[in-house]
């Protein structure tokens, strides 16, 4: 059963992760999925309300200050009267992989773009949303999806991985400055392909047995970081068999004494 009062945003909704998290929260608050082509949400818009959730889909530009507005716009008046629960930024831009020399500018700016630009705009349109919703159940929250590039950057990858590396620090910075807002600012890294047709064409694989080499976005291995507000606890607390959706679930409801800011999943067959 949905909640009336409250609502999530998901921006970055495909056949992956951003599915699978939209799925999650709409299983306590109506969720409005944002996506350039609104091909990547409108099954899924379908599939949620006629199982008993509520869902919108509206086509937005997150590279564009403008169209987010709108977006926004259209969001406050589907849900006039709730608060905003929680905002994730699932959009991951395009990935190439291109010797440095023969990049193009316009190809090295996209991955900025999307993971650098595309965060600011999405982050300037929630957090003045988020920062009014002080009476929910949990703390308002705002996550970013992340790649093993957020860390380092891997040879003919330096449009990606700048991206990510803008995204993991706007992420850090907001989490600094909106944390003590009780605002919760995550960073998760999906290390490692998730499963699907676009990462299996790049990796020259066919066929359906590929065993666990892949993330699955309902099943895997994740590693907590347990951060806390008013000290660092340099532990590492590791969960088997838990969800991507879960994941960020979990982060969604941890109480502000014991925010988490970064947390990591990756199969056992990932390279770290």
């Amino acid at each position: 059963m949905t909640a009336n009062k409250a609502y999530a945003i998901i921006a970055g909704v495909g056949a992956g992760t951003g599915a699978s998290v939209a799925r999650k929260f709409a299983q306590t608050y109506p969720v409005a999925l944002l996506a350039r082509n609104p091909a990547n949400y409108t099954s899924l818009v379908s599939e949620i309300n006629d199982s008993g959730g509520k869902a919108i889909g509206i086509p937005a530009d997150v590279t564009s200050g403008e169209g987010l507005r709108k977006a926004v716009e259209e969001v406050k008046k589907e849900f006039p009267e709730g608060d905003l629960a929680a905002a994730v930024y699932n959009v991951g831009g395009a990935f190439i992989r291109k010797p440095f020399l023969e990049m193009g500018e316009v190809e090295f700016r996209a991955g900025y773009e999307a993971n650098g630009i595309g965060a600011f705009h999405f982050s300037q349109s929630m957090l003045p949303l988020l920062l009014e919703s002080t009476h929910l159940k949990h703390p308002a929250t705002l996550i970013f999806t992340g790649a093993t590039a957020s860390l380092r950057g891997s040879a003919q990858s330096s449009s990606f991985a700048t991206g990510k590396f803008a995204l993991r620090a706007l992420a850090q910075s907001l989490a600094r400055e909106f944390g003590p807002k009780r605002v919760h600012v995550a960073h998760l890294i999906v290390d490692g392909g998730i499963d699907g047709l676009r990462v299996r064409e790049f990796s020259g694989i066919k066929g359906e047995d590929v065993g666990d080499r892949f993330i699955s976005p309902e099943g895997v291995s994740y590693t907590l970081l347990l951060y806390d507000p008013t000290f660092l606890v340099d532990e590492w607390l590791t969960h088997v068999m838990g969800q991507i959706a879960d994941a960020y679930w979990h982060l969604h409801t941890q109480p502000a004494s014991a925010f988490t800011f970064e947390l990591d999943i990756r199969p056992y067959a990932e390279r770290w």
